[in-house]
């Protein structure tokens, strides 16, 4: 058995730090989402060492987790934040981040998004299409502000990683060519409400390798190059993020393994003055949490053998979306109970309900599964299909504790909606 160093297994129990998860379970029951902040400010600090002593700024990735508590946490520990929707830009400030902090990706921002991060003063809004520069350049005008503006860049690059979760190439939606760039910096470079700031790219997530960063970079720093000739001048470098964690055999390199080549590379180019900025999302928090789950039953089938727990698809959607895979350990290992080759599946209406294929478990009805790496994209990602009320989230801290997310209750799930008058 193998498991996350925050989540260890103690007197034949998992426990999260130094709490046992029966006991959470008990107390919450399940589906449950546990955090480990231990594992939090772990995975922080290696980010931290990384960027010591020099021009960097990390921004977390909203979209992986949005508890405030997780947010809170890292606006503490002195993060930035990459948000891509206004609601994220509310919660990140309610969490308490400064908004000089923020950066505002993605391609579909609505005008209400722009108009309240620049009532905000954020510190950047990475544009991702020439429609979307004319837009802010128009609302910036209108609102007397100058609206700070990074060009997301296309770079067609291959960040070697899922389709669904491939950002770089030229078949994604994301950015704007890398060759069209100039002319959309010269284009900004027309609008006085606007201020040109830096260059962003993104490339993907989960990626487990350094060499598709450093192809990205070698563009971009070709871009720099023909900006400055052309008397355009940025302040900042954004690399985006998108580095891995170990889901199952991964060894994801370390963020000194990326940014040391980065600086070095900038220093070559006599561009030690650009900030570098970060936005990593899962590699923070994807193995800071598991999803606590109870079987409800065992059905053994003639082609498949079935354990059918308490968690879902809406739970955690990654199975069924990405066909991605999560460890899944018995909370409490029995002796003696033969182990058996399941697919976990959950209660929901559909085939693509799974959660874990062709696991060997030694298990019987009522035991406690952990699904690991669940923090990242697991309960951001969360539904009420089927009208199932979303699980509790709980944040862990040595032998103390917070439920920093009651679970809905059903009635919750309909409180808003009305059923028309007859006429």
């Amino acid at each position: 058995m193998t498991t996350a160093p925050c989540f260890p297994l103690r007197d034949g129990i998992l426990h999260a730090e130094d709490i046992p998860l029966p006991q959470l379970a008990d107390q919450y029951s399940t589906p449950l989402y546990v955090y480990s902040r231990a594992a939090l400010r772990a995975a922080w600090a290696r980010y931290a060492s990384a960027i010591q002593g020099r021009d960097a700024l990390v921004c977390y990735g909203v979209k992986a987790n949005s508890n405030l508590a997780v947010l809170h946490e890292f606006a503490q520990l002195g993060s930035g934040f990459d948000i891509v929707s206004g609601g994220e830009l509310e919660r990140v400030l309610a969490a308490g981040a400064p908004a000089n902090r923020i950066v505002f990706s993605g391609v579909g921002k609505q005008a209400w998004e722009m108009r309240a991060a620049l009532n905000a003063g954020i510190k950047c809004f990475n544009v991702e299409s020439i429609p979307e520069l004319e837009r802010l350049a128009d609302i910036a005008q209108e609102m007397g502000v100058r609206a700070p503006v990074s060009l997301r860049v296309n770079p067609d690059v291959d960040a070697k990683t899922h389709p669904y979760i491939s950002t770089g190439l030229k078949d994604n939606k994301f950015g704007i060519d890398i060759l069209q760039a100039p002319a959309v910096y010269r284009q900004a470079s027309q609008y006085p409400a606007l201020e040109i700031v830096g260059v962003d790219c993104h490339i993907g997530s989960q990626i487990t390798e350094i060499s598709p960063y450093l192809d990205a970079l070698d563009k971009l720093l070709r871009l720099i190059d023909t900006l400055a000739a052309e008397g355009i001048g940025l302040r900042h470098l954004d690399l985006g993020g998108g580095l891995g964690i170990r889901y199952t055999d991964e060894t994801p390199p370390h963020p000194a393994d990326l940014l040391n080549p980065v600086f070095e590379a900038l220093h070559a180019h006599g561009l030690d003055t650009l900030q570098v900025i970060l936005e990593p999302g899962r590699s923070l928090v994807g193995n800071a949490g598991v999803l606590l789950t109870r079987v409800e039953y065992l059905k053994p089938t003639e082609a498949r053998n079935f354990a059918i727990v308490d968690a879902a698809m809406n739970d955690l959607m990654r199975p069924a979306l990405y066909e991605a895979w999560h460890d899944v350990l018995e909370v409490q290992p029995r002796r003696g109970t033969p182990q058996v080759t399941y697919d976990v599946v959950g209660p929901i209406c559909e085939s693509g309900d799974w959660l874990a294929r062709q696991r060997l478990l030694a298990i019987q009805q009522g035991d406690l599964l952990a699904i690991l790496s669940a923090g990242a994209y697991g309960f951001s990602m969360a539904s009420q299909y089927n009208t199932r009320p979303r699980a509790a989230e709980i944040l862990v801290d040595g032998q103390q504790h917070w439920q920093i997310r009651p679970r809905e209750e059903v009635r919750d799930l309909f409180a808003t909606e009305r059923i028309p008058e007859n006429p």
